[in-house]
Formats: C-alpha cells, structure tokens, sequence
C-alpha cells in the first residue's frame, strides 16, 4: 500500500545552509525525508521535501509553528501540506479576456460536475485584466483585477488572494500571462494550464497561427501541469482536430476552442479526483481510480486507426486514452 506522504515547500532567496536548517529541525522531531528536490530559476529558490510524518514526535501545529519560525529567520516562505489537507479543493481560475475555458468550468461547478463527487468549489475568479468581471458576476463569483493595466500581474496580491481564499489548485483558464518562479514554485504540481497546439509542438505565443504557418494537417491543444518551463510541463489529456485546406487562423481557433475547454475540464477533473500522479516529469493515471476523462483520441478515432501488419509484425489495436467508462 502506497503511503501518503506529507509535503513541504521551501520558496526564497538561495542561501547557504538552507537546506541543512529545515532538514535538520525535521530529523529532530522524528520525521523520516523520502524526496528531496531543489531548483533555482531567476533567483529563487524552491525546495520540495516529502516526508513520512507518520512517527511525527510533536503536534502537526507545533511543527507548523516550527517551520514558519525557522522560515522568518531564514527569510523564505515554508508551507506544509498533509495528506488530510489534500481533501480541501478549492479551485481558482485565472482569466484574461476568452470566455470558453473559464466558464466551461464554472458551468461545471454549476451542474455539480467539477469534480466526481460533486464537492470541489471554485471559490474565486482572478484575472490580470477585468474583461470577465461579468462573467465572474454571473455565476456569483468574487472578481479580482490584479493587472496594472497593461495585463502585467502584481503577483505579491495574486499570492495573497490564492493564500486568503485557501486555494489548492490554480487553474490558467486561457490565462495570457506566464508565472513566475515566486508562483510556480508554491503550486508546483498544483497549477493546470491549457495550451492551444499539441505540446510538444508550438509552444508560446501564437500557437494556432503557428500552426498554420508550419502547414500543419492536424492540430490539437493539451491541458499540462505548469512548470518553470514554459509549455514544456508534464501532459495531462490532449484533443486532436485536422485543419482542412485553406483554413484561416481564426478558421483552425473555431475548431480549436471547444476542445480547449473540454480538455482543462477533463484535466481538472482527473486531478481533483486524486487520479493521476506526476513521477519523473510525466503524468501517470492510478489503476484504482475510475474518472470518466478523455486523454487522447476519441473511441472513433482509435477505431479509425489501420490494423494491417506492418514489416511482419500484425499491430495491435490500442485502447483508447481514456480513464472511466466509454
């Protein structure tokens, strides 16, 4: 049986002896490091310690308070996530001016289907222009504006928002604006993002257009977890279109936003439900969990695919992508 592991993250500046001070006050009270993983990206650094605090020799608030001390001598932020804390999800979505993702998910909300249980919430709508108040307004969703204008987001209150409404999972929902590290590095493993091409190809700005420039027949959009990386995080579930001849860019993002946002549902999904785990960079799907998602081609498409052998070897018919019943 898979143990739960308890998670902590160390975000700041990088300093010398950091790591030795919280793995030290951890070994002092019983607690037994399975993982560690450190990174540093444009001046910060990030920590992610799992640990077995099952032989835990103090309370889980003494420890709490014992790593936010330390963490304010040190001067970097530290945060604890037990397995128990991972039952409250909160989700919050992160907007800019498309409607399509974002209110694909609060429809969802709406309808009890968010998640398989009916139970997450979507407790906040955050965005870094205002163009979706109204549509925040219309699901009766609390709407923060944290751009300056110009679409640049004060993160140090996109922080503050995402710690007040005690948030679990950050959902970009076509967001346009890249995270920093102070960001990612908090939520590792925690942010979904939906891109408009099949990573890994036409990662950044202009995917569609890209798309097209490159002649491309099929196209299609991914739902990934965000790392510092940009577009290069793990892939969650992926939905292919062909692009028929001649067709405009706004032709092939007409084809291509509706999958947008049944993609980054079916992620959201997927993850809320606890049915995939990220290990060695990749997305793996838990045999004993049942989330009717779609993660690659759709039955149809698999059943379209050739069966005839191919240097003597006969092909196998693959199963269709997909987690929970047909």
């Amino acid at each position: 049986m898979t143990r739960e592991l308890t998670e902590i993250t160390v975000v700041g500046g990088d300093k010398t002896g950091l790591i030795a001070r919280v793995t030290s006050l951890l070994f002092e009270r019983g607690i037994n490091i399975e993982d560690l993983d450190q990174a540093v990206r444009e001046g910060v650094f990030r920590m992610t310690t799992r640990v077995d605090a099952s032989d835990l020799e103090t309370s889980r608030g003494e420890l709490r308070r014992a790593l936010a001390e330390l963490g304010r001598e040190l001067d970097v932020d530290i945060q604890v996530r037990f397995p128990s804390d991972r039952d409250a999800r909160r989700v919050a979505l992160l907007v800019t001016k498309e409607t399509h993702a974002p209110e694909a998910l609060l429809k969802a909300e709406a309808n009890g289907e968010l998640a398989d249980d009916g139970e997450a919430e979507i407790p906040v709508v955050i965005g870094n222009r205002g163009d979706l108040r109204t549509l925040a307004e219309r699901y009766d969703k609390p709407f923060y504006d944290v751009g300056d204008g110009n679409g640049n987001t004060d993160e140090g209150r996109l922080l503050d928002l995402l710690a007040e409404y005690d948030v679990d999972l950050i959902v970009l929902a076509r967001y346009m604006r890249i995270l920093s590290p102070e960001v990612v590095f908090r939520y590792e493993g925690r942010i979904i993002n939906v891109h408009p091409s099949l990573l890994p190809a036409f990662p950044g700005a202009e995917a569609y257009r890209q798309a097209k420039d490159a002649g491309v027949r099929i196209a299609g959009v991914t739902a990934h977890y965000v790392t510092t990386d940009l577009d290069q995080g793990p892939i969650i579930a992926q939905r292919a279109f062909d692009i028929p001849a001649g067709a405009s860019v706004g032709d092939i993002k007409r084809r291509g936003q509706p999958l947008e946002a049944d993609v980054l549902l079916d992620a959201v999904r997927l993850h809320l439900a606890d049915a995939i785990a990220i290990h060695r960079g990749t997305v793996h799907v838990r045999e004993d969990v049942d989330v009717d998602a779609q993660l690659g081609l759709s039955t149809a498409a698999v059943d379209a695919n050739p069966e005839e052998p191919v240097d003597g070897e006969p092909l196998s018919r693959p199963e269709p992508a997909r987690t929970g019943d047909d």
